[in-house]
């Protein structure tokens, strides 16, 4: 049986230098320019070099990595030669990568200059990992040495050698050959890698990107979410390179002040960020104009208050299209579209995917009633790699369970009603927290809120607001309280209200509830 052959990084780059694009700018930012000549042509020089320094098709090599040229140039050089690209967070320390390498068993890790030292440590612990490649400049003596089994190669070093030997022609993938891990902690706690294949990027690409994005190659795409993400792999250079666009890139982690200097310098035209991120750009008064160049915004992580969306576009006259996706379907499968924004949805199905809602036996669900979410579509993951009893659990057939539990209207637009495992039983009725959080953030002293469950004296559930309050603004418990029954049934009202100066968040800006659950706790039994 004859396999048609597809290469993710032929299909995102070459296809843009054949088709004409060859002389347009690929990436730009504060680390410089380079056109889609001048990637594809360095992409396929460094696939050359990693073969010739013993890279192998089909094995892991780990990225630990900020958002630069040499990362966009590593990931597409792997998947140019065959092997699996594992970009992970540049936040772990190095005990916590070295568990992520000996998991993965990649025998080789490509640094940038920022996480070095962490990934010097990390393979002093995984015995497996023998290769350090950094990009940027090695410690004098330290190149081609080895200290405790590990040899160190400078990646200038094995660009040069694939220009001397030639560029590496693509190696012959299918669309089903496995390309990249993305690892999450998703539905079930502990870091596991997502195994994608190089066909997921074209249909990501196909779908999102061009039916609900609606990227070209005159946009440029700026991206608050990391390489490392799912979301952000799919906004600064899968979306992106699939069109001709333009990804501007930062390695420096996403503050408002720097995405406002970025949105100045460098004039985006799609904006990508998360909730959490939205809400601080408004309470750290970013100026107006510094939107100027943006068509559109997109949010994702969670689901996007109807009140941050209307405070956003009502100050800087920018849509925001919510929407949903995961690091096991890549990126958004849910969303609103441009000019049909419903706030407080994530939207409805994107072409290319289906979603149906069950209840705990597996059943269907009618319109307005809660259930558990699962999806299908050509993007999702093949399973988790070496979690045979969780890939059974989430992975079930065609069908991906998300965690969520979301309800569905009659003309089909999708609201969140939290993950399945943070909804609250009060007086033996469901509650949503994002309900609840929705009416809490129209108040005018609440910056951002999260509502928890906490077990009272009786062992019953409650329900709890953790509010952080706008700068200068006062919080008063009683008056947040009735302010809730005014605009909520009885039931969902918060027992207690409790002031932090700031939430928990992961590293992609996701609200840490356990971690939120546990202050709550520590806070009332005081």
């Amino acid at each position: 049986m004859t396999v048609e052959s597809f290469n993710a990084s032929a299909y995102l780059l070459d296809r843009q230098v054949e088709g004409g694009r060859g002389g347009r700018p690929a990436l730009a930012g504060p680390l410089g320019v380079l056109t889609y000549a001048e990637l594809a042509e360095r992409v396929a020089e460094l696939a050359a070099g990693f073969l010739a320094a013993g890279v192998r098709p089909e094995e892991r090599v780990m990225l630990v990595a900020t958002d630069r040229p040499e990362t966009v140039i590593t990931f597409c050089a792997l998947l140019r030669m065959g092997a699996i690209a594992v970009p992970v967070s540049t936040m772990y320390n190095g005990m916590e990568l070295s568990e992520l390498l000996r998991d993965a068993r990649a025998r080789v890790v490509v640094a940038t200059p920022e996480c070095a030292a962490v990934a010097r440590e990390a393979l002093a612990k995984a015995p497996e990992a023998r290769t350090l490649i950094l990009t940027g400049e090695p410690a004098e003596g330290e190149t081609g040495a080895e200290s405790a089994g590990v040899r160190v190669l400078a990646w200038a070093d094995i660009l040069a050698e694939g220009q001397r030997g030639g560029p590496s022609a693509p190696y012959d993938t299918w669309f089903d050959s496995p390309g990249f891990w993305l690892y999450t902690s998703g539905t079930t706690g502990r870091p596991k890698a997502a195994m994608h294949r190089h066909g997921s990027i074209a249909r990501v690409c196909e779908t999102y990107a061009s039916q609900v994005l609606g990227i070209g190659p005159g946009d440029r795409c700026y991206s608050v979410a990391r390489l490392f993400f799912a979301y952000g792999l799919g906004n600064s250079l899968l979306f992106p390179f699939s069109a001709g666009a333009t990804s501007i890139l930062d390695p420096v982690r996403a503050t408002p002040g720097g995405a406002v200097e970025r949105l100045t310098a460098d004039r985006p035209s799609l904006f990508f960020a998360g909730p959490a991120f939205f809400a601080a750009l408004l309470n750290t008064g970013a100026p107006v104009e510094a939107f100027s160049s943006v068509r559109l915004a997109t949010s994702a992580g969670e689901a996007l208050p109807a009140e941050i969306y209307r405070r956003f576009t009502g100050r800087y006259g920018v849509d925001i299209i919510d929407g949903l996706g995961s690091t096991e379907a890549l990126h958004i499968f849910i969303s609103n579209r441009p000019g049909e924004v419903r706030p407080g949805t994530s939207g409805t199905v994107v072409p290319g995917y289906e979603a149906r809602l069950v209840d705990d036996r597996g059943a269907p669900v009618a319109d307005g009633e809660p259930g558990h979410l699962l999806v299908r579509g050509d993007s999702v993951a093949t399973g988790y790699w070496c979690r045979t009893a969780t890939t059974r659990q989430v992975f079930q057939g065609e069908w991906l369970r998300t965690g969520d539990t979301y309800t569905r209207s009659e003309d089909g637009f999708y609201t969140c009603l939290g993950r399945s495992n943070d909804m609250i039983k009060a007086g033996g009725i469901w509650v949503s927290p994002m309900e609840v959080e929705g009416r809490l953030i129209q108040h005018p002293s609440v910056a951002e809120c999260a509502v928890v469950a906490h077990r009272d004296a009786a062992g019953l559930e409650e329900v709890v607001a953790c509010v952080v309050p706008v700068p200068g603004q006062p919080v008063d418990a009683g008056e947040l309280i009735a302010f809730c029954r005014e605009g909520l049934a009885a039931f969902k009202r918060p027992r207690e209200v409790l002031e932090l100066a700031g939430l928990p968040k992961t590293a992609t800006g996701k609200i840490q509830r356990a971690v939120v659950r546990d202050l709550v706790a520590e806070m009332l039994r005081k």
